[in-house]
């Protein structure tokens, strides 16, 4: 029975194609999601051990110790380790003590940032790599980050000038300056040190220096690395052990990455290999309805076959194996090529760099035994269950069959109980959902913190969406026939061919309605995402506008050059450079709030760059001007202040003195999320030293015009590459990176969403072509009598618009409410949301399943009007 099985697939390959190439695809996903997880994994332990070099163990601190232990770890330095002895054990090649820090280094006025690490007396065992020079040997030499040497403009063999002005700053180390020669250059090829774009390597005195330590053995450490001959690992560790503190223990390098991937998995990389085969389970579930209605055709087309084997001997449970069988070799097949194009596109995505950008480092090709299972089993295991339909009809078919004509129009009934339980699921859905919007709505309004009930909350929505959205798709049957025949009834007015289509479209329904429940589930997910991204973007725009004043704020220190540099940044209106100092007082709560003291010229000055009414402000020697409200505008925060003083408790004036202004105060939110309040004062007060400069502000006004806030915001980027620890902040700088964020999200989920479009087209084109199958006689037949080969084609055509369009528009309806109630849970805890329609990507998505719609009915239309109407006729 099996070898006819498959005599009859070979006979019947051509209609097979589609299905396999819906297998295919789904297949591909699958194992190329299971190889991107393995070359993030890989990437990741490389960065997680980058850290270790050359090493192939190291000390690092126990687990589970107690404070008193975390205490003596943090005092522990270099000359606790007793690094010397260790490196006289038989079998230590070599030992380092790992220590870091930042310093900054400056190279004929231009001054940058480095994180350096100490040298060791092998470079094996350096985290980073030396490309040119060599590594510091003696005292006062570097090798720089190739990157910060091509900033300074330094050469090997140069002299630059570190410093610890940030010690300074929070260490209260000594302040220090010391002239290096640059000796090396480093890279830091596995990300190591990505944050910090690399790292230098500095001899030791330099370390020790920036941290105000009197040698290089009083610098602290917690971390050894060990280059062991593994031949004695075994022994030299258990020397090693006693010369340790009781909080150090060792491990080898694979025991370190695989704690490392451990502690990552529990937050990260698992997490995303779920996420990423979620989407390729739903577009092998879209690629089940493509199997479902092929094997429908094919049982239905064999039924004569079937009957006449049945008259020989064979038995229902035969037939029925049979048809699984050929679903089996089927998904088997097309799994095993999915399976070598997912790995194919993955090695060529992987020699491309296109992930080392990603992942932080090179992202390598690793072929683990689920890339091939996984996929394989799905395949198979998809195909059967759609195949189970179509091998029960097979069993239906007698003996007696065999004489009649063949007829492969499906005239079945749909399942009441499935049509009553797909509208329950409806109802049931749209009721929980109904009252998590009406809970949310009154956790919203509601005094006090209910921030406990929002999970539960938003749990109940999805929930319900979920209920909805599968209910809808269970009653695709009832439903989709009907609306595409109500537009088809319209479109037929149109002409023959259209009024042709549209008789056609109703003869099985139950087809129909497959085909256009699996593209409705692919535009579902697809508009609920735009319209979210959408919503989100609109609702953080206005949020944001309402929670700050200032468009971009920039704090730190900055030079003339850069200023003006900042000035000219087309779409940059005003600009004002301000001195700042910080004081502490007592809002309306009687909780004490930190306030940023920006030193301005006058009102007009303020105005210039903030957006609030400031008609009846007052800004001089003896008058503040404070914020009315909280950072996140909630309450009102210094109501019925009158008076703002300052006294020698807080810091921010010199001992000694006190200040005491009027208070006038105005309707202006966050300029500086860093602070409770920003308050404006003259800047006389800093000039007369009544308040001492801890700091400066940058204060913007942008319009946009003909640029978009991203480009602005770049451009502000690079003006401010040359400063040290400036950092842009402001709705602009929020609003940006919102937009980047959701675009990029956006985009990702669009582009796996695709994946299930792609099939759900694949299935129309499908859908067509078995309808061609069954309508031979009748395309014959309407040839005999007059009918155009243009004018078949368009029939086709116009019939696959209509699945496409229907099913499209249906989709983008359902998926714009699930977006809007989707935004509302979400956005609507930072602002007032906004519920848009995005009529650009919908209008796109619509294009593009009308244009694929159109490419789809190309081959079966060719192979409807390729065969002559007297041959057919007889054929049929």
């Amino acid at each position: 029975m099996f070898s006819i099985t498959l005599k009859l697939m070979k006979k019947s390959a051509r209609m097979l194609i589609p299905a396999g190439i819906a297998i295919l695809i789904g297949t591909a996903f699958i194992a190329s999601t299971f190889l991107f997880a393995n070359a993030m994994d890989s990437s990741l332990r490389s960065q997680l051990t980058a850290q270790l070099g050359g090493a192939n163990y190291t000390a690092t601190p126990k687990d589970g110790l107690t404070d008193e232990q975390n205490n003596t770890l943090a005092t522990m330095t270099v000359g606790d380790l007793n690094v010397d002895r260790i490196r006289t054990i038989d079998g230590v090649n070599d030992v380092y003590a790992v220590t870091s820090d930042t310093m900054q280094v400056t190279h004929n006025a231009k001054p940058a940032t480095v994180f350096a690490v100490n040298t060791a007396k092998e470079t094996k065992l350096l985290p980073v790599n030396i490309t040119e020079g060599s590594q510091p040997v003696d005292n006062n030499e570097i090798a720089l980050p190739e990157s910060t040497a091509d900033k300074l403009g330094v050469q090997v063999g140069d002299t630059i000038t570190v410093d610890n002005s940030e010690h300074q700053t929070y260490l209260g180390a000594a302040a220090t300056e010391i002239d290096v020669r640059v000796v090396g250059l480093t890279d830091d090829p596995n990300g190591a040190y990505a944050y910090y774009g690399g790292a230098a390597v500095a001899s030791g005195n330099v370390i020790a220096a920036m941290i105000g330590a009197n040698n290089f053995s009083e610098v602290n450490t917690t971390m050894l690395l060990f280059d062991l001959d593994e031949a004695k690992a075994e022994s030299a560790l258990a020397a090693i052990a006693p010369l340790l503190p009781d909080t150090m223990h060792t491990v080898s390098r694979q025991d370190y990455g695989d704690q490392a991937m451990e502690t990552l998995n529990n937050g990260g990389t698992s997490v995303i290999t779920i996420f990423l085969l979620g989407f390729g389970a739903l577009a092998m579930l879209v690629a089940a309805l493509v199997i479902a209605n092929t094997f429908q055709v094919l049982v239905a087309q064999r039924r004569r076959t079937l009957a006449l084997l049945r008259t020989i001997g064979a038995k229902k449970g035969q037939l029925y194996a049979s048809v699984l069988f050929e679903a089996g070799v089927l998904g088997a097949i097309a799994s095993l090529f999915g399976i070598l194009l997912g790995i194919g596109l993955m090695a060529v995505v992987c020699n491309s760099s296109l992930l080392d950008s990603m992942f932080g480092a090179h992202a390598s090709l690793v072929i683990t035994w689920p890339v091939f299972a996984v996929p394989l089993a799905f395949g198979v295991i998809m195909t059967i269950l759609a195949s189970l339909g179509s091998a029960r009809t097979a069993t239906s078919v007698t003996p007696l069959e065999a004489l009649r004509p063949i007829e492969l129009t499906d005239t079945r009934r749909s399942s009441v109980v499935r049509g009553v339980f797909g509208t329950l699921m409806v109802v049931g859905g749209v009721a929980m959902t109904a009252v998590a919007l009406w809970q949310m709505h009154g956790m919203l309004t509601a005094p006090d913190d209910s921030s406990d009930v929002y999970t539960p909350i938003l749990l109940l929505a999805i929930s319900g969406c979920a209920l909805v959205f599968i209910g809808v798709v269970l009653t695709a049957v009832f439903w989709l026939p009907l609306l595409i025949k109500a537009f088809g009834a319209l479109v037929s007015l149109t002409g023959p061919s259209a009024k042709v289509a549209h008789a056609n479209i109703q003869k099985n329904a139950r087809r129909v309605a497959a085909t256009g429940a699996a593209l409705l589930i692919g535009v579902t997910l697809v508009s609920t995402i735009t319209t979210g991204a959408a919503s989100g973007k609109q609702t953080m725009d206005e949020s944001l506008s309402t929670r700050y004043a200032v468009d971009v704020v920039a704090m730190g220190d900055i030079g003339d050059s850069t200023r003006e540099a900042l000035s000219d940044v087309k779409g940059v209106d005003d600009l004002v450079y301000a001195s700042t100092a910080t004081a502490y007082v007592k809002d309306t709560a009687g909780h004490e709030v930190s306030v940023l003291l920006v030193g301005v010229k006058d009102k007009a000055q303020v105005a210039d760059v903030v957006r609030a009414d400031l008609d009846d402000a007052v800004i001089d020697e003896h008058t503040v001007l404070m914020p009315e409200y909280s950072v996140s505008g909630a309450h009102l925060i210094f109501d019925g202040m009158q008076r703002f003083k300052l006294t020698d408790d807080y810091g921010s004036i010199d001992t000694g003195k006190a200040l005491d202004l009027d208070v006038t105060q105005s309707d202006y939110r966050r300029v500086s999320n860093a602070y409770g309040a920003v308050a404006f004062v003259s800047d006389a007060l800093f000039t007369s030293g009544s308040l001492e400069t801890s700091g400066h502000i940058t204060l913007m006004r942008i319009e946009e015009g003909d640029r978009s806030l991203n480009d602005i915001f770049g451009e502000l980027q690079n003006a401010l590459t040359d400063e040290s620890g400036v950092v842009l902040a402001g709705p602009v700088a929020e609003r940006a990176q919102w937009s980047s964020i959701i675009d990029s999200m956006m985009a990702m989920l669009v582009g796996l969403l695709a994946v299930a479009v792609l099939i759900a087209l694949i299935g129309v084109a499908n859908t067509l072509s078995l309808s061609v199958i069954e309508r031979t006689r009748e395309s014959a037949t309407l040839r005999a009598i007059g009918m155009t080969r243009g004018q078949l084609r368009r029939s086709l055509a116009v019939e696959a618009l209509l699945i496409s369009l229907v099913s499209g528009v249906a989709g983008i309806a359902l998926g714009t409410l699930f977006g809007w109630a989707g935004s509302y849970m979400v956005f609507s805890l930072y602002g007032e949301t906004v519920f848009p329609f995005d009529w650009a990507t919908n209008g796109i998505v619509l294009l593009i399943a009308a244009i694929a719609a159109l490419l789809a009915s190309v081959f079966p239309a060719r192979r409807a009007v390729k065969t002559p109407p007297v041959e057919a006729l007889a054929e049929a």
